[in-house]
């Protein structure tokens, strides 16, 4: 079972394309240790030929332009893909925007909960993927599934999503109703644990998730390899920044450090890879010289970067 980072960076990517913080600026300038990195995406493939793709971001074009896993290959029809499906874990622009560049008239199937769903129904736009050759297929919340593809047959990817705690997409928040978009139902935001017929070792994908509750700890524990939510380092890193006025709680996300960060919230739950993505582009951790690099290290995390892969 493989499972490919084809897109490691939150929304706006890195350098995001108006961020003029240092980071950007050092990562334009292709300073040795900060890497560009795409928009948050994660692929999955049970044979290497069949993938399953979470989260389509604006960025899709170029991580299929990068990943030669997921282009059309030699021999095979004049309009093809081996991406048979995309599970969509939250309504977010950066994680269903790329639907769109795919809309080529090219069967594959899209998996999400009835919110995420709703919001496709309601942005007619979508329906440049023709639901005849696009299916679009609930998920079950917290129910092991088999990954098919526009025609129903196996992928040999099997998934079980639930829910994990998050914010709706900031599209859809009502600004006369402030106090109900802080925070999420279940649905809005799901994780993902992600295996294979056959194969022992699981996965866990959680680009978005706004705190670390004890039930999470007991689903992580024992897991492969996790993939979690690493989009600032402290929770005021923006505002102390400079480039803009909201929190990583405000935005639905957990700061990977201090008390009740994920590192420190994790650090008893055995596990064995501990990957940090969808990773802002303020995040110190962007710079591989930097202290705040080191010390996610030291406390045994990865910093997740475009192309890593892992093999269950």
């Amino acid at each position: 079972m493989r499972v490919k980072i084809v897109g490691s960076a939150a929304g706006g990517g890195f350098p995001q394309w108006n961020c003029n913080y240092y980071l950007s600026r050092a990562a334009r300038a292709g300073v040795i240790g900060v890497r560009p990195r795409t928009q948050s995406s994660v692929a999955a493939s049970a044979d290497g030929q069949n993938w399953v793709l979470f989260n389509a971001s604006p960025d899709i074009r170029q991580q299929i332009a990068d990943t030669p896993e997921l282009q059309p290959k030699p021999g095979h029809a004049l309009r093809s893909t081996p991406i048979r499906a995309i599970v969509l874990t939250n309504a977010d622009v950066d994680h269903i925007a790329g639907l769109l560049s795919l809309r080529e008239r090219q069967p594959f199937a899209i998996y999400a909960t009835e919110q995420v769903l709703a919001a496709l129904r309601a942005n007619s736009i979508f329906n440049v993927l023709d639901p005849a050759l696009v299916p679009r297929r609930m998920l079950p919340e917290d129910e092991e599934i088999d990954i098919g593809d526009a025609e129903g047959r196996e992928t040999g990817v099997r998934i079980q999503a639930f829910p994990v705690p998050g914010k709706i997409a900031l599209y859809l928040e009502d600004a006369t109703r402030p106090e109900d978009n802080y925070g999420s139902e279940a649905g809005d935001t799901v994780a993902v644990r992600i295996a294979g017929k056959g194969h022992n070792g699981s996965a866990f994908y959680i680009p978005g998730c706004a705190r670390i509750e004890p039930e999470l700890c007991l689903r992580l524990a024992g897991a492969s390899c996790l993939l979690f939510d690493g989009t600032v380092y402290t929770d005021d890193e923006m505002v102390v920044a400079g480039v803009g006025p909201k929190t990583g709680s405000r935005m639905g996300h957990l700061a990977m450090s201090g008390d009740e960060g994920s590192i420190r919230r994790l650090a008893e739950v055995p596990i064995g890879r501990r990957i940090f993505v969808h990773i802002n582009n303020t995040n110190p951790v962007l710079d591989e010289s930097s202290v705040e690099h080191q010390a996610v290290r030291a406390a045994g995390w990865e910093i997740g970067h475009d192309g890593m892969e892992i093999e269950l």
